[in-house]
């Protein structure tokens, strides 16, 4: 059976863990490796991305690192630049990086509310238009955006929310732009997977959490990462400036 990904070439931010475990990017370069793809594993510490890279190899795919600061243009036109140098293309853009703030309202500072947005809507502008420059030129092309179902419920993680909502509403008009050039481009809103950003939260919170859901069970980086792997192939040829939801029925409760 051909792999989904065969011959593309694909960048991922934010795709070490933070610690030990497997975080959402992590898991997306590892399955996007499987289904084919060769991988450029951008992360802030090229040490993490390289033990994404180290664990790709080791399964016969073919990855590179790039360290870069994805709140930063000239960060995110070298990724794309080193992807281009080593490969010639660039077919797929997983924008991945984020950092986590639960503080409310009134406990967010503005220091607190221009970090979370540089990191989490910031990075997803300046990372789509260098990707999307040679995808344009090409007419093809596939970008993809996390953002969380803290966009789509009442929440107390202010900037957070805030943020996330806010790649919804980018991924939507990058869609409306690109699709008329040959990209597409979708967003997956992740529920309370487990990953090393969470880790602090505990065993008790972490079995609340899992109880919260439906379905009874607790997510995965695998589950996002699948997620990414669809939008990106050409099993989603059709779609575009969607958000799909990852969540074992979150957002279906009032929990």
């Amino acid at each position: 059976m051909p792999r989904r990904l065969e011959g593309k070439v694909a960048v991922i931010t934010g795709a070490g863990s933070r610690g030990p475990g497997l975080g959402n990017g992590k898991a997306a370069a590892i399955l996007f490796a499987r289904e084919g793809a060769r991988v450029l594993c951008v992360d802030l510490k090229a040490e993490n991305a390289e033990e994404t890279a180290k664990l790709i190899a080791q399964e016969g795919g073919e990855a590179s690192v790039f360290a870069a600061d994805v709140t930063r243009k000239a960060g995110c036109e070298g990724m794309v630049k080193a992807a281009l140098d080593r490969w010639g293309t660039v077919d797929i853009l997983h924008n991945n990086v984020g950092i986590e703030s639960r503080k409310t309202l009134f406990e967010t500072t503005e220091e607190d509310w221009d970090q979370v947005m540089a990191v989490n809507l910031k990075s997803m502008l300046l990372a789509t238009q260098a990707a999307a420059k040679p995808m344009v030129e090409r007419g093809r092309g596939a970008i993809i955006c996390v953002s969380s179902v803290a966009a789509l419920r009442g929440h107390g993680r202010t900037a957070y929310a805030a943020a996330k909502a806010g790649v919804i509403g980018f991924v939507r008009t990058c869609a409306a732009q690109l699709g008329p050039k040959g990209v597409r481009v979708n967003a997956i809103a992740p529920g309370q997977v487990w990953t090393p950003m969470v880790e602090s939260v505990g065993p008790e919170m972490r079995e609340k959490r899992r109880t919260a859901t439906p379905l009874g069970t607790e997510g995965e980086g695998w589950d996002v990462g699948w997620a990414a792997v669809y939008l990106a192939s050409d099993e989603a040829r059709w779609v575009t400036g969607q958000t799909l939801v990852v969540d074992g029925g979150l957002t279906l409760t009032t929990r």
